[in-house]
This record gives C-alpha cells, structure tokens and sequence, in this order.
C-alpha cells in the first residue's frame, strides 16, 4: 500500500455542527496563483518542482509585504 500524499488538508473553510476546519490561508492563496505564472515563465522546464514552490511562496511573501504598505 503506497504511503498517503500529505495534501494539507481543506483548501477552503467548512463549518458543521461538530467542528470548524481552516481553510488555506492567504499565503497559500497567493503562491497557489503565483504558481500559475512561475511554471509557465518556466518554459525550458529548467526549474524542479521545488524551485517552482519556493519561487510561488516568495512571490506571495512579497505580495503580503506589499498589503502592509496600505
């Protein structure tokens, strides 16, 4: 049986009556579409699949910089 994929859980948040899950945050929304643009700008497909994670996250890090400055 192959290990389970660690997915980090609920993307969007959901309440029941038992409980209440977070969604993803505004970090992750932000690399999520920062993502996007980093594979395609990516075109030779020079970059690892960490490469492009760490590049969508530094984006959003700049974006949520950015948000402070208002």
């Amino acid at each position: 049986m192959k290990d389970k994929i660690k997915d980090g859980g609920p993307a969007f948040a959901a309440a029941t009556k038992s409980c209440v899950q977070k969604g993803m945050s505004l970090r992750d929304y932000f690399a999520a579409k920062a993502m996007q643009s980093v594979y395609l700008l990516d075109g030779d497909n020079l970059m690892t699949h960490d490469d492009i994670s760490k590049a969508a996250y530094d984006q959003a890090d700049s974006m949520l910089k950015e948000r402070e400055r208002c």
